[in-house]
């Protein structure tokens, strides 16, 4: 019972920030409050070290209580019960001794922070305060700095010294009695004086154009006319020659306003030319500016021009640039005597300048040898959606390549997809047009010498600003180089002749015109699978597999399975997969490609499909690998079934093209995905030591379950029939 009871008179420890609570409050409350606050106050009356010094002797005294009630209790004798529970009451008093010194060192505590915080306080605000006044010194010592510094315009004038300026300046000017004592005043009369004296030289100068007799006289002193004079004279002849200027400005426009006048005229003609369809003037500017183009992209202006106008009316070619440029770099040197000695001065000069360093020779000598020609040719490749492609063509004068940048524009704006960002990329919009042809090199073997020279490891460090040297476009220019690979030299071929060392790209209209027509196809069809994939994606990344009407037979009207993610991933990304490998040791994934992951979810089992998207979609079709959580990871290398999913999608991919061209492959090859995994979840056995329904239950018609050693399941759909079978 006195146990119980001193637990229930035991006093509750209540941390406040001193401020009393609100509301109603008992008895005990208020006795507790009492102690809080009377303690709050006994810390400062009292001493600490007496505090410490209480706290040892306490502390001594409860160990030589607990050693006599130890050996009290060790004796066993009843009598002595007694004394210990008087030892333990004496106990008992010096614990809350304990306890109230360690509430007062709290206390303490407390109150030795809020101390050093409010210090602390201080000494940043002082802090703040001084890095203040350190930045307004800063800035005071700066704007000295710069008074210091300033230097006038007044300096740069050489003023004639100060004894000629007493001696031959005018009182009024010189003012001695002012001058000689304040050097501010000084120095504006001298440079009063120097004023008057340039005054005099342009008014004699003016005489000697007028009157040299006279500008004879005045300069003997024979003759001395008043300075107003000569000064309205001044005036006079300014105004008559600003008037002469004028009339010459007036008789200019008069002149040059013809030329417009005369192109006024021939745009007047314009609508007549276009209602004839005799663009005769627009052809007449092209077919001149053509005449300053290089051999590669004349014969690519010429053939473009011819195919358009022969089989390809949405075929556009222009011409762009700087004429002026183009010109200048056909000029022959002008070679000359004056020439020869400004190059000697120019070459003093040279030396007394500081040379160049090693590195920003290489940086010019790089830019020389990666210089473009001023003109290019523009190609217009527009779709019957009115989408455009937008192709530029360059030539590389000292590397003897034409290169090209693609540009798309559509007619609608596109929805936005996040995956979707690399299939119009003019990086990868033009990839593999042709198998192999990457871009990222130069075709020339020529260039790799002159790139060692300046430092140059390869061209695709530059490809971002130059454009891309596709093998085609060397082609549709006329330009043919060898192959990488030697092709065999027969013995009957005549050996080549000595003037055939030195190699010389020549451009060759009939190469560019049996490339052309193929070409053009490519790249429209390329243009509109990459804008078909591209809104397939924005459905995609929506969780929604669109399937047209025309392949709806290729499915079953129910497939629970869906898709719930459609994102881009890097190589690297797939490299790394598990399940990716046979794909890659095939030679069917390269760093050109685009990479795709698909997750397709039915209940707890979870589908992810690694996709390779070949740079020729859709002749080239994709290629899915597989990878089934649930219950496990299954993937080809561990499960059958699975392997056989791959080949529904990778190798029967012809039933799944639809319409020509057939650019819904890939929404088809996920539909199938969908139905397949469908299959393959409902036609699992069920096993027995779950409790409860089947998870997945059977709702497609499957002739048989299963077939043959391997355990295969029935994933080939029958239309219209409506139930899957074994291949």
């Amino acid at each position: 019972m006195s146990s119980e009871s001193s637990k229930k008179r035991k006093p509750k420890v209540i941390r406040t920030d001193g401020v009393p609570a609100e509301g109603k409050r008992g008895k005990g409350d208020t006795d507790q409050d009492v102690r809080y606050y009377s303690e709050e106050s006994e810390v400062d009356l009292r001493d600490p070290i007496k505090d410490y010094e209480l706290y040892r002797e306490t502390c001594q005294e409860l160990q030589r209580l607990m050693a006599e009630i130890q050996e009290l209790k060790s004796r066993g004798i009843k009598e002595n019960a007694s004394e210990i529970d008087e030892r333990r009451v004496q106990s008992c008093v010096h614990f809350m001794t304990l306890k109230k010194l360690n509430r007062l060192a709290h206390i303490r505590l407390k109150k030795g922070r809020d101390q050093t915080h409010e210090a602390k306080q201080k000494v940043d605000a002082y802090h703040l305060q001084l890095q203040n006044l350190l930045y307004e010194v800063m800035h005071l010592q700066k704007e000295i700095t710069k008074c210091l510094e300033f230097k006038s315009k007044h300096e740069e004038i050489e003023l004639v010294s100060l004894e000629e300026f007493y001696k031959e300046a005018p009182p009024e000017i010189s003012r001695p009695a002012i001058t000689l004592t304040e050097p501010h005043q000084q120095t504006l009369a001298r440079l009063d004086w120097e004023l008057e004296q340039r005054k005099r030289a342009g008014i004699l100068g003016l005489i000697f154009q007028v009157d040299p007799r006279r500008f004879r006289a005045v300069v003997h002193g024979s003759d001395r006319i008043p300075t107003p004079r000569l000064a309205e004279k001044y005036k006079e002849c300014l105004t008559s020659k600003e008037k002469i200027l004028k009339e010459i400005e007036v008789k200019k426009e008069y002149l040059s306003s013809l030329q417009p006048r005369l192109n006024s005229i021939m745009q007047a003609s314009l609508p007549v030319q276009e209602y004839l369809f005799m663009p005769f003037d627009q052809a007449h500017k092209q077919y001149e500016t053509a005449r300053h183009l290089p051999p590669p992209l004349y014969v690519l202006f010429v053939q473009a021009s011819a195919y358009g106008q022969a089989c390809d009316k949405k075929l556009v070619v222009a011409i762009e640039g700087s004429v002026e440029e183009a010109k200048a770099l056909y000029k022959p040197p002008e070679d000359s005597q004056d020439d020869e000695s400004d190059s000697d001065a120019e070459e003093e000069q040279t030396t007394k300048r500081r040379r160049p360093t090693l590195g920003v020779q290489l940086d010019d000598k790089r830019k020389e040898m990666l210089k473009r020609h001023p003109l290019s040719v523009t190609l217009d490749l527009k779709c019957k959606d009115e989408n455009m492609l937008h192709l530029t063509f360059h030539y590389l004068m000292n590397l003897n390549v034409m290169t090209v940048k693609a540009k798309v524009t559509t007619a609608v704006e596109m929805t936005t997809a996040i995956s979707a960002g690399d299939l119009l990329s003019p990086d990868s919009l033009l990839n593999c047009l042709y198998p192999g042809d990457h871009g990222r090199k130069t075709p020339n073997p020529a260039n790799q010498f002159q790139f060692d020279k300046v430092g140059i490891v390869t061209l695709s460090d530059y490809v971002t600003e130059l454009g891309h040297p596709y093998v085609w476009v060397q082609k549709l220019g006329g330009l043919h180089f060898p192959k990488d690979q030697p092709q065999a030299w027969h013995k009957s071929l005549p050996s080549p002749p000595q003037h055939c060392a030195e190699h010389t790209v020549a451009a060759d209209n009939s190469l560019s015109a049996s490339h052309m027509e193929l070409t053009v196809k490519l790249l429209r069809s390329r243009l509109q699978s990459r804008l078909a994939l591209h809104k397939q994606f924005a459905s995609l990344e929506h969780g929604v597999v669109p399937v047209s009407s025309e392949c709806q037979q290729l499915f079953p009207t129910k497939i629970v399975s869906r898709l719930v993610k459609w994102t881009a991933i890097p190589y690297e990304d797939y490299a790394e997969l598990p399940y990716t490998k046979d794909v890659i040791e095939a030679g069917l994934a390269e760093d050109t490609h685009l990479y795709y992951m698909a997750l397709i979810e039915r209940g707890t089992a979870k589908l992810q499909a690694a996709v390779v998207l070949n740079p020729g979609y859709s002749t080239l079709p994709p290629v899915f690998s597989l990878c089934l959580n649930w219950k496990g990871e299954r993937n080809s290398s561990n499960d059958d079934n699975i392997r056989a999913m791959e080949s529904e999608v990778n190798v029967y991919y012809k039933e799944l093209w639809g319409p020509k061209p057939g650019y819904q492959l890939l929404t088809n090859q996920l539909q199938r995905l969908c139905m397949v995994l469908d299959v393959y979840l409902e036609t699992e056995p069920h096993d027995p030591s779950v409790e409860g329904p089947k998870e997945f239950p059977q709702e497609k018609m499957c002739l048989r379950l299963v077939r043959g050693p391997l355990r295969l399941k029935p994933f080939k759909f029958n239309y219209p029939q409506g139930f899957f079978s074994h291949r």
